[in-house]
């Protein structure tokens, strides 16, 4: 899909919407809307499983991601009326109407509203009392990066090694790491955050120079934080295969074990781009599939 002026008509899995501004760099890099819709287009098949049924909060950058955005959880009343919507937490403990982006037409409307990133939910919007995954969110305190990021979701995983869960990885496509341990069964955000809360501060106990699970940024410096607290029912993370709002067009890509040890090696940096992620989906498919099929069950506190 290119730009041929700023503006265009098209027609995606049958719907017909209308695509405005389409040459507008929205990256300083000079990555334009054009090039932003042209790749949540091509994505799509891989980024939709992984967010329809979801209540989806949008980021959107109208006027580029050098400048402020902001975030929409309630999904616009201008919306066309075959984009789906969910009931989903609003921001004072009521309900709202969130955006759900089902099919491929409604991923390109979304990126024309300038929705650069997409954040879900661990929970389906048609149950949104049960988390399909538990996240790890690994976040650096500088000096550390994503290297450090990656040393420590390589000691979770031998904390969940011992349990019998197996771990997904994605980088979160700004400074961090992000790792999935799917569920897809009968378990309660509390059960989630709990038993993720109790990994991470085991890391700190061992590793109180290098782990904090502490918010307070002033004891993070040279630390990787170890959000445990995305897994309460509220929170969302950025989605496998979004684009986020940097400098360039990076994307929240997810990775092989493998990757994640060359990166706590210094062997690769584990920075991906749109250009990066299509290709990579061609040669390997998606990474993340086992995230939405493979059933486990969160061990219980004695």
């Amino acid at each position: 899909m290119a730009a041929a002026g700023t503006s265009l008509q098209v027609e995606v899995g049958g719907r017909s919407l209308s695509l405005s501004n389409l040459d507008k760099p929205l990256y300083p890099s000079g990555f334009t809307k054009s090039q932003i819709i042209d790749y949540y287009a091509r994505i799509a098949p891989y980024i939709l499983p992984h967010i329809e049924n979801r209540c989806l909060t949008f980021r959107r950058f109208p006027n580029g991601t050098d400048q402020a955005g902001f975030f929409e959880k309630r999904c616009p009343k201008h919306r066309p009326d075959w984009v789906d919507t969910a009931e989903g937490t609003g921001d004072h403990n009521g309900s709202i109407p969130y955006c759900r982006l089902d099919e491929p037409a409604a991923l390109v409307w979304a990126a024309n509203l300038a929705a650069i990133e997409l954040h879900a939910p661990m929970a389906h919007a048609d149950d949104i009392e049960t988390p399909a995954s538990l996240v790890f969110d690994f976040d650096p305190g500088e000096p550390a990066v994503i290297r450090e990021c990656c040393q420590i979701a390589l000691l979770v995983r031998e904390v969940l090694d011992a349990v019998v869960l197996d771990g997904w990885c994605k980088s979160s496509g700004s400074k961090g790491l992000q790792m999935y341990v799917p569920l897809n069964t009968q378990v309660t955000h509390e059960h989630a955050s709990s038993f993720a809360r109790v990994v991470g501060q085991l890391l700190e106990k061992q590793h109180p120079d290098r782990v904090t699970t502490t918010m307070a940024k002033a004891v993070r410096p040279g630390k990787i934080f170890v959000d445990w607290s995305q897994n309460t029912r509220h929170k969302t993370t950025i989605a496998p295969y979004s684009l986020r709002a940097r400098p360039d067009p990076t994307v929240s890509t997810p990775v092989s074990w493998d990757e994640v040890s060359d990166c706590a090696d210094g062997t690769i940096p584990l920075r991906f781009e749109a250009a990066d992620v299509l290709e990579r989906v061609e040669q390997f498919g998606d990474l993340f599939a086992g995230v939405l099929t493979t059933e486990q069950t969160l061990p219980t506190a004695k």
